[in-house]
């Protein structure tokens, strides 16, 4: 009950106030399936570019991350050909940073960001970086 009440919330708040250059919705599979957009940001080679991304909640959401996946291929080095995001806040600790009180506003942004400014010391495409 209390992963729907919050969900409603998080999804009512990205609707009527969205960071700048992202929108995110249910999909019609129910409140588990998400699907959101990104606008790619000004002076970066996604300039111009709407990348889909689909965002599954997991059963124990918030105490578990949302599973991300652009379903837009982008060539990035941190971001695989099916779409797998490397981001440390999509991971749960000891390995990553997601904690309870990150929201899906919140990891849209950060992936936002990764999207302008790559992470070459975390790669998941090792030839990407070297370009």
């Amino acid at each position: 009950m209390q992963r729907a009440s919050r969900l409603k919330r998080e999804l009512s708040l990205l609707t009527t106030e969205p960071p700048p250059g992202i929108t995110c919705w249910q999909n019609e599979h129910g409140l588990d399936d998400l699907r959101a957009q990104i606008l790619g940001g000004a002076d970066t080679p996604y300039e111009k570019g709407i990348f889909n991304l689909e965002i599954v909640v997991p059963e124990r959401y918030p105490f578990e991350p949302p599973k991300i996946r652009f379903l837009t291929p982008i060539y990035h080095p941190n971001i695989d050909s099916a779409g797998r995001i490397c981001l440390d806040v999509l991971k749960l600790p000891p390995k990553g940073a997601w904690r309870p009180s990150l929201n899906i506003s919140t990891l849209l942004t950060s992936i936002q960001l990764l999207m302008a400014e790559p992470n070459p010391d975390d790669p998941l495409m090792a030839d990407i970086v070297r370009e």
